[in-house]
């Protein structure tokens, strides 16, 4: 009978599909930040409102939310890689700054979002 080799990672199956389903849901966070810069810019070029500081603030929002979507998937891709050694190796340790990073950064894009769209 062939009897298959145990992986490394067959040990901590339940952990590394855990590890997958974060890293999925950080790049759903980060595809949600880049369409927030896209939906600035669409609402904004509809209406007739032509003003400069409108354009930059429109522009500056869509820039602002393209930058940080991008690097959040940077960080999602190597926080998963580090996960999967951590979890191998049994040295996981929860990591918080990430969580605190991207709560400051949705703060800012809706604090944009709210002087832009209501003029404070």
């Amino acid at each position: 009978m062939n009897k298959k080799e145990e992986t490394e990672d067959s040990k901590y199956i339940q952990q590394h599909l855990a590890n997958e389903r974060t890293y999925l849901a950080w790049i759903r966070t980060a595809i949600a930040m880049i369409g927030i810069g896209f939906l600035a810019t669409t609402l904004h070029f509809n209406t007739p409102l032509v003003d400069y500081l409108d354009n930059t603030l429109a522009m500056f929002i869509s820039l602002f939310s393209l930058i940080l979507g991008l690097i959040t998937i940077l960080f999602a891709t190597f926080i998963y890689f580090r996960n999967r050694k951590n979890i191998n190796t049994q040295t996981f340790q929860s990591s918080y700054k990430i969580i605190i990073f991207i709560t400051v950064v949705i703060c800012c894009i809706l604090l944009l979002f709210t002087i832009y769209y209501f003029g404070l």
